[in-house]
């Protein structure tokens, strides 16, 4: 008799994104996601990256067309008065929390062999809406904690 493995479930991640992004919403707050640029598939403005990073501000009314799937984070925002596609592989995703407060949730790197295999999404349409995508990471002593 063989020990049967158990069903591999899919990825927490974006579940945890699409809950953490309503609930800051739901506060009246501005939900950011600080992201790996250097991540493949990333589609980001070059300008904004630093040190491999980027802080984008997905809240409602500053983004068009924001799709938070399984597999992708896509929207059109500006930058620098410029509307630019953007998209992100979920598992490039490192921390979602609140511009105001620094609260949300930081997320561990996912396993090698969990890495998206995935095509790219089409292209989104839609005029973006005025942002702050400019805004730093929450400054460090904040009680989000990386817990392996």
């Amino acid at each position: 008799m063989t020990a049967e493995s158990p069903p591999r479930m899919t990825s927490q991640r974006p579940y945890l994104l699409r809950a953490i992004h309503a609930w800051i919403a739901d506060n009246g707050m501005t939900p950011h996601l600080l992201v790996d640029a250097t991540r493949p598939g990333v589609l980001v403005p070059r300008h904004a990256v630093t040190d491999g990073k980027i802080v984008l501000n997905v809240a409602d009314r500053a983004v068009a067309g924001l799709d938070m799937g399984n597999e992708w984070i896509t929207f059109t925002a500006r930058f620098q008065g410029v509307s630019h596609h953007v998209q992100v592989p979920v598992d490039a995703v490192l921390l979602i929390y609140a511009r105001e407060t620094g609260q949300g949730m930081g997320l561990q790197e996912p396993p090698a062999d969990d890495e998206a295999d995935a095509q790219a999404p089409a292209t989104a349409e839609g005029q973006a809406q005025g942002g702050d995508d400019d805004a730093p990471p929450p400054k460090r002593g904040h009680h989000l904690r990386v817990v392996k």
